[in-house]
This record gives structure tokens, sequence and C-alpha cells, in this order.
């Protein structure tokens, strides 16, 4: 048996985490960009909103920066020699909100709950692909078995899919899909209120003291209260933390960075997503991208550089590949490979036989313009990605006439352009903190958010591969090898800026920091109000 946490790292984690001082009754107002679409944490999706996830909810295992596990419910955990058995020892002192007791009992519910049809179909297919079965073994130990070894096992027990839900509440809650307040974890925080378009407020936990392996105290929060307001509007949000009407902002904009930064009572701080780029993906389920030509030319017809300076004032980090680069297994070897040839745009378009030009300029063939269309979904709109579809819009008009034509929709209108093929580029980005779960969704020829409708039986060989292999080396090169052909070979994807996330606050406010994991806001179970 391969023993993955040892003592020794039980033992510092105990001694790295100070016990809490007397918890007063400090409260604290943060407002933030997105509104969550779903307060489960088994189907959260949005990056934005996975502050929020840790407030109420505890996972089983913490992930560290450098990519290695910690405890967390799970005091330890064993993998067998041929990776297909986890046994999980659980911590015997955890209780939900609801009073119930944490146990092996409540874990094999809550990894049971993934089987429901329809429940989370991404989740099940790719992060539990190789779940088998959950045995009690006894009342805080858990036996997993898996039908093939699966290297992103162990990110999904420290992830926000493996948010702990109270049995009961699974089975009970009013809106299991949403959740909401009766879904009832085990987390510092305890969700009481939530108004639809304004906010969400939490109150201190008082019995807990079963934080991560990191965590910079223990016992109790520090805060007795938190509100988050929900304010999409970047200058509405930063107008409220100058006046004092909010103590900490996430989303700082490039336009608004430099009055933070100048003013002397607040503190700015940064910090690069893992998982994947903010990248373009060409539908190549038909014209004009099913010609990798036209793909190809798109990319060369951008400059990126000179967008993203316009867009977020050299606050961006560019991206060169579908992989962010916070990530160990960004290919580096991608960078300036392609793009900003307006030359070779042109070049490849007249080969693809969009040679003659409307009355507008746009290129056309066959009396068809060559037009692409971009369809988002308003919930996950951030980081003024609207302004940067204009900044592109403008580039492939002027640069090569092409016609992109950008609609933000709600999520039921752009879920049903994608269903109905009524698009022919999606953006996205994916901020899971293995970035191999990201391209498992992404390029399979059955991944569930495979919106580039390419086939490429190498890619989908690399990435089982990969997934099934436990040495980090090993899962580099073959991730590379996926780089490469999304990248290069077939040009599926157009990455342009790594994301990242930013924290405005009163210097008064102490304790914040980034999710290690994923480099997004972290909970507020270590932020306080200093003196």
């Amino acid at each position: 048996m391969k023993r993955l946490i040892p003592a020794l790292l039980l033992a510092l984690a105990a001694c790295g985490a100070q016990p809490a001082p007397n918890a007063g009754a400090a409260t604290l107002t943060w407002a933030i960009e997105t509104q969550p679409i779903t307060m489960n944490p088994q189907l959260w999706s949005q990056n934005k909103v996975r502050l929020l996830v840790f407030n109420q909810f505890d996972a089983l295992l913490a992930r560290a920066e450098d990519g290695s596990f910690g405890p967390w419910l799970a005091r330890s955990w064993k993998v067998s020699d041929d990776g297909l058995t986890y046994t999980l020892d659980l911590r015997d002192d955890v209780t939900f909100h609801d009073g119930a007791a944490f146990d092996a009992a409540a874990v094999k519910a809550n990894l049971d709950q993934f089987r429901v049809p329809g429940y989370n179909p991404a989740v099940a297919a790719i992060q539990l692909k190789a779940f088998e079965r959950a045995e009690v073994v006894s009342p805080y130990q858990l036996k997993i078995t898996l039908t093939e070894p699966d290297a992103l096992f162990l990110d999904f027990l420290a992830s926000p899919y493996a948010g702990q839900i109270s049995p009961k509440s699974l089975k009970n809650a009013k809106d299991l899909k949403f959740g909401g307040p009766d879904l009832v974890g085990t987390g510092p925080f305890i969700l009481d209120r939530y108004v639809q378009g304004q906010e969400i407020h939490y109150r201190r936990n008082p019995a807990y003291s079963w934080p991560p392996a990191g965590a910079a105290h223990r016992g109790p929060a520090h805060l007795s209260e938190i509100t988050y307001r929900f304010l999409p509007e970047a200058a509405v949000r930063v107008g409220a933390l100058t006046s004092g009407q909010v103590q900490v902002i996430e989303g700082v904009p490039a336009t608004e960075a430099g009055l933070i930064g100048k003013d002397p009572n607040l503190a700015l701080h940064t910090a690069l997503n893992s998982g994947t780029s903010y990248s373009y993906y060409f539908n190549t389920s038909h014209a004009p991208f099913d010609d990798q030509r036209v793909r190809e030319a798109f990319r060369e017809a951008v400059n990126v550089d000179a967008v993203l300076r316009s867009v977020y004032q050299d606050t961006a980090t560019r991206a060169w590949s579908i992989v962010g680069r916070r990530s160990p297994f960004y290919d580096a070897t991608l960078e300036k490979t392609y793009g900003g040839d307006v030359a070779k745009a042109n070049a490849l378009l007249d080969a693809a036989g969009w040679k003659q030009r409307d009355a507008e300029g746009f290129r056309v063939k066959n009396g068809e313009r060559l037009t692409v269309r971009e369809v988002a979904s308003a919930p996950f709109v951030r980081d003024r990605r609207d302004i940067l579809s204009q900044a592109v819009q403008a580039q492939v008009k002027q640069n090569a006439g092409i016609d992109l034509q950008i609609r933000i929709v709600d999520q039921g209108s752009a879920q049903k352009a994608l269903d109905e093929d009524q698009y022919e580029l999606f953006g996205n980005s994916r901020g899971d903190s293995d970035a191999g779960a990201a391209l498992n969704l992404i390029l399979p020829e059955k991944g569930s958010i495979n919106r580039t409708n390419f086939t490429d039986e190498r890619v989908d060989k690399w990435l089982a591969a990969a997934s099934a292999a436990s040495d980090p080396a090993e899962r580099a090169k073959l991730y590379a090898k996926v780089q490469r052909a999304a990248v290069l070979d077939n040009a599926l994807v157009f990455p342009l800026y790594v994301p990242a996330d930013q924290i405005a606050a009163a210097r008064s406010v102490q304790g914040l920091g980034f999710d290690p994991a994923s480099g997004t806001p972290a909970g507020a179970y270590d932020v306080r109000i200093g003196t």
C-alpha cells in the first residue's frame, strides 16, 4: 500500500495553524462580480464564485500550490499499489450544520449522489469515470474502489465537487440543483440568507474546528458574519469600496487598478488562475471553421498583444496554449509559434476561396459573407470579456474582412444555440486545479463541453493515458502532445489570456488570500478585521 499522507505532515499542519483568539462580533461586507447560478458545490461551474463554496462546505482533502495533497475532512488516506483502492480515514469530530454527524456513511451518500441520472453528468464522465463503489468499513473509514487507475481522482477529492452535504438535505432540499440555505454543509460559515440579485449572507459556525492543512488558524472563523453583495458593474464595486460601503471587492478592472494602488488606505492583490487559458474554440462542424485555413487565418488576423494592452492596460498575461501558465503541464514551446501575421491571414483566406469583398469590406464566397458568431452566456462573462470580444471583432474586420458577430444572452438561450449548433466561436476558460480534468472535458470526442466538434483519435488516446499515469513527468509529456495537437496541428483553439483574480480591500482587513490550488480568492475562514 502507498501511504500518501505521512504523520509528519499532519503534525506540521497542526503546528502551523494557530488557535483563533476569542472570536468577536466582527462583520464584513464583500462585493463580488458574479452571481452564482448554483450554491450546490457538487454542481459548481463558475470559477468566480468558488470563493463562496468553502465558506459553507468542506472537501475531503486539501490541495497545496505545489500540487501536493493534505488532510481535511479525511485525516489520512492510502492508495493500493495497483491504484484501484482508496482507503480514507475520516475525522470523527465533525458535524453538519443540521447537527448530523459526519461519517463514512455520509461520504458514501455524497459519492453515490453522482450516480443519480442527470445530477452532474460531466463530473460523472470525467472525474468519477472510474468510480465503481464506496464501502463503509467502519464508522470513520471508507473504502473506494475504481475500475482503473485515475490520476484525477485525488484532485476530485480536494475539489468543490467533493464538498460534503448532509445526507438529510441531499434528500430533502427544496431545490437541490440550486442549493441555498437548506443545503447543509460542515464549513466555517452557515448560509442563512440569499436574496437573488442582491446578496448572500453567512453567519459563523461556532462549532467549527476542522480547517484544512495550510489554514492560518484553528477553531471558529474570526468573522461573526459576512455579506457578499452582487455588484456586476466594476465601477460600482470600486465606488462601493472607496466610499466605505464595502470592505473588500474582487474583480478589479485594469482601468481601476491604478486608482486603488494610489489610495494609502487600500491594498490590491492579484493571482493567476489554474486550469485553462481563456480561449476561443473554433466550431469545426460547419463552415467557415471546417476549413483549417480559415481557423488559422482568424488567429493570424489578431494582434493579441495590442488587444490585451488596449483592454487590460498591460495587466493581462498573454496565453499561448489551452493550458494556463500556472499549470505544471503548460507547454512553453508553443509560445510565439503563431498569430499576428496579417499578410498570412489574407493569403490563407484567399487560398480558402474567400477572395471577394462586399460593399462593407467583408469577404464573401458563393454569395455568402464570411460570418462568425460568438454566443456567450451572461453569467460566465467576466474580466471585461465583452470588451475583449469587441476589440477582436474590430481587428478581424479591419485586417481580414471577417464579420464577427457577438451575442451575450441568458444561460438558456446560450445553451440552446450550442445544442442547435448555431455558433462558430465559443469562449471558455476552466478553473480546474488539475488542467487534465479540463482537457478531458473540452477535447475528447465525447467530452461534455467539446464545442469544437473535432475528433482526433491521438488526442483521446493521450488523454486516457495521462489520466491513468501516476508519474507527473509522464503526464506532462502526454499533455504536451495534446496541447500541440489542439493548438498547432489542428488549430482548434485561439488562446488569448490567462485568467487572474484580483482582491482590493481596506488595509484593516487581514487574512485575505487566494486558494492555493486554483488561484481564485479564498473563502473567508482566515479573514479578520485588524486594528
